[in-house]
C-alpha cells in the first residue's frame, strides 16, 4: 500500500510549475557547465594539436562536482517546510487525527522529497554520461557516484525535515538546516585544522613520530566521516584514477591512522551517513507525536 502523505505529495508536485522549472534549471546549470567545458577542452586541442583525455576526466569531475552542491541546496529547501508548512497552514492537527502514524507522516514526506531529488538525478544522466564519449568512466562509476548523490540527499533531507518538525516556522528550519549542514562542511574541517595546529607547535608532543616529524591526527578527523563534502572528494577522485586520495584529503591534519575505518572510508561514512538520516526522521516522527508519546 501506498504511504497517503507521499502518494498526495508526488500528486501535487507532478501537477505544479515548480518542478518543471526545477528541473529546468538544475539540468540547464549541468549543461552550461559541461559544454562549457567541453567547447575549452576542444578550443586547446586546436591550438596544441594535442588530445588530453585527463580533461574529459576533469569534465566528469567538475559536473559531477557541481551536481553535488545543487543537491546540498536544493534538498534542504524541498524538506524544510515539510512539517512545519503543514503546521503553518493549519493541516498538521488533522494529518495527526487520521490513522496514520507519525512515522508514516514523516517517511510520506522524506520519500515525496526523495522522489523529486531522483527525478533530478535521473535527468542529469545525459550530462554526466558525456564523458563516455572519450571513455575513462565505466557504468558502474556512475551508478555509485548516483548511489551516493542518494545518500547525501537523504542525509541533509533529513536535517530539514529534523529541524522542520522541530520548529514552528519555515524560515527558521531553513536557516538551521544550512546552518547545520555548513558546521559539517566546514565547521569538521576547521576543527582538525586548529587541532593540527596545535599539536605542531608543540615540537615535543607524544604525537610525533619518530620515523617523520607529521603529528598524527587527532581522534578529530574521524568527524569527516559525517562530512559529505570530503566523501564526495574520495569517491570522486577514485573513479578518476587517483589511488591515494585518502592520505591528500586528510593529510592537512596529520597522519592518519592505519585500521579498518581509514582503510574503508566511504563504505563506513556512507553507513554512518543513512544511520544518522533514520534518527533524524526518529526524532522528527517524535517531535510531532501529541504528549511525545507513541501510537496516540
Amino acid at each position: 500500500m501506498w504511504n497517503p502523505v507521499f502518494e498526495k505529495e508526488s500528486k501535487v508536485s507532478a501537477r505544479s510549475f515548480k518542478l518543471a522549472l526545477m528541473m529546468l534549471l538544475f539540468n540547464g546549470i549541468l549543461a552550461i557547465v559541461a559544454l562549457f567545458n567541453m567547447y575549452s577542452v576542444m578550443e586547446q586541442v586546436k591550438m596544441t594539436a594535442e588530445v588530453r583525455y585527463s580533461s574529459f576526466l576533469e569534465l566528469y569531475i567538475f559536473v559531477a562536482a557541481i551536481e553535488f552542491i545543487l543537491i546540498l541546496f536544493l534538498m534542504p529547501s524541498i524538506t524544510a517546510s515539510g512539517i512545519s508548512g503543514e503546521r503553518e497552514r493549519q493541516t498538521l492537527d488533522l494529518m495527526l487525527t487520521t490513522r496514520m502514524t507519525t512515522g508514516q507522516i514523516v517517511i510520506g514526506k522524506m520519500m515525496a522529497a526523495m522522489q523529486t531529488m531522483l527525478l533530478l538525478m535521473i535527468s542529469s544522466l545525459p550530462v554526466l554520461s558525456l564523458v563516455f564519449v572519450y571513455g575513462g568512466i565505466s557504468g558502474s562509476d556512475l551508478a555509485a557516484l548516483l548511489g551516493y548523490f542518494a545518500i547525501t540527499a537523504l542525509f541533509v533531507g533529513s536535517m530539514g525535515l529534523c529541524f522542520s518538525a522541530l520548529c514552528k516556522k519555515t524560515m527558521l528550519a531553513s536557516v538551521l538546516t544550512y546552518l547545520a549542514i555548513l558546521i559539517l562542511a566546514v565547521g569538521t574541517y576547521s576543527f582538525n585544522r586548529f587541532f593540527f595546529a596545535v599539536q605542531s607547535m608543540n615540537s615535543s608532543s607524544l604525537l610525533y613520530s619518530v620515523e617523520e616529524m607529521t603529528p598524527q591526527a587527532g581522534a578529530g578527523c574521524y568527524l569527516l566521516l559525517l562530512n559529505p563534502a570530503v566523501t564526495f572528494y574520495l569517491l570522486i577522485y577514485r573513479q578518476a584514477g587517483s589511488t591515494e586520495t585518502l592520505e591528500t584529503a586528510i593529510s592537512q591534519f596529520g597522519r592518519m591512522p592505519e585500521n579498518f575505518v581509514t582503510a574503508h572510508w566511504v563504505g563506513v561514512s556512507v553507513l554512518l551517513q543513512a544511520g544518522v538520516a533514520v534518527l533524524l526522521l526518529w526524532v522528527a516522527a517524535r517531535a510531532i507525536e501529541p504528549g511525545h508519546r507513541r501510537g496516540r
